[in-house]
């Protein structure tokens, strides 16, 4: 832990350092994330609340901005749907557009990964859990994942088809008996082909594999080894075959973090390349900014730093600025961010955040700008 520690912390001023854990944040920045606050100039709010969401946000080529989320204000702990919700002003307020995957009566549809296929429709991929009670009656823990379900939308998410053919994953070892479960964004490959990251979860094993469509999201398969201790993992194609996947590393619960891996040939083969994040900082979502840089957001769930973290690349992944806080949260229990950029250059991540012990989540939106911070971590001008 110690090793990844210097390594996250080389090159960082003093001022950089104390966004870090092991430094406590003033009892005024503490009670300031009890609500949707400004970081730095950045603007938060509330946009959705009952949902604990772990949203994904995607952007059409008019500029709506689609969030799909779980629609249920507990961690899948009873039934419930995967939800689309749409922004048609840049971020500023959300309207419910769709239900992308209806749950069966018993289960929920929760777990997703989405993207634009080359045709112009929204693809979803979700899976969930079955062997849950009704609203209101919380079942734990999750044991029986569903077999994911391939979901299409033609009209921007507003009506969706479900076909629940997926492939199951390898029948030995951790993959017996067990269905993958998809997450963050389907991204296009340099051969064309549409590519998902989905990883399979059994007591405290974790395995994350790379799949593919070939007929623009209809059908998967062709699984690749990404990272065999890998949980939740967002991917990025950075063109000429060259992808980077941010990996939630599993381990021991006091130790989850991002490590940062990459693929040379298009996502056959994955090498290790670097930790990304210190201990409970997950879980990651990477973007390609108009730029040219490199987005990576995580949530922060360190002691008295709870929020939402970025780090910026300008040479590919290779090196990376020191976190800068976007967000606060006034829980642990937070984070998972998605970023889309707007043609005007402004960024829009969505997140979750718990408010209070009684069921209270919502999911918040920060609007900032990357341009006025250098990759040194530095706010410019």
């Amino acid at each position: 832990m110690e090793i990844r520690r210097r390594e996250v912390l080389k090159g960082l001023n003093l001022g950089s350092a104390a966004l870090l854990p092991g430094l406590v944040a003033p009892s005024a920045a503490l009670a300031a994330a009890n609500r949707p606050a400004n970081v730095e100039g950045i603007a938060n709010g509330t946009a959705i609340q009952g949902v604990c969401a772990w949203p994904n946000l995607q952007i059409l080529e008019d500029g709506t901005i689609l969030a799909l989320i779980f629609n249920q204000p507990c961690h899948g702990l009873w039934e419930g749907d995967l939800d689309c919700w749409a922004s048609e002003d840049g971020g500023r307020t959300w309207r419910f557009r769709g239900r992308a995957a209806q749950h069966e009566p018993g289960t929920n549809r929760m777990n997703c990964a989405d993207g634009i296929a080359a045709n112009g429709d929204v693809v979803v991929l979700c899976s969930g859990w079955a062997d849950r009670g009704r609203r209101g009656e919380p079942v734990s823990p999750h044991r029986h994942p569903l077999r994911c379900w391939v979901c299409r939308s033609s009209d921007g998410g507003k009506t969706w088809s479900a076909n629940p053919e997926f492939p199951a994953p390898p029948a030995s070892g951790i993959g017996s008996g067990n269905e993958l479960i998809p997450f963050g964004n389907i991204r296009a490959a340099g051969d064309g082909s549409l590519c998902v990251a989905a990883y399979l979860r059994k007591d405290n094993s974790r395995f994350c594999y790379l799949l593919r469509s070939r007929d623009d999201g209809r059908t998967w398969g062709e699984e690749a080894t990404l990272h065999a201790g890998g949980n939740e993992t967002d991917i990025l194609h950075l063109g000429e075959g060259r992808w980077l996947a941010a990996c939630r590393e599993f381990r021991e619960k006091r130790d989850v973090h991002l490590e940062l891996f990459a693929s040379i040939d298009d996502g056959r083969t994955w090498m290790h390349k670097m930790a990304l994040t210190l201990p409970r900082q997950v879980t990651g979502h990477l973007t390609r900014l108009a730029d040219g840089r490199i987005l990576l957001s995580h949530g922060n769930r360190c002691w008295n730093n709870f929020g939402v973290d970025v780090r910026l690349s300008d040479d590919e992944g290779s090196t990376w600025s020191p976190p800068i806080r976007i967000a606060n949260c006034p829980r642990p229990d937070c984070g998972y961010p998605s970023t889309v950029q707007r043609p005007d250059g402004t960024a829009v991540t969505a997140y979750y955040t718990q408010v209070s012990d009684d069921f209270h989540y919502e999911m918040r939106v920060a609007t900032w700008r990357p341009a006025s911070f250098s990759v040194e971590g530095l706010k410019r001008g």
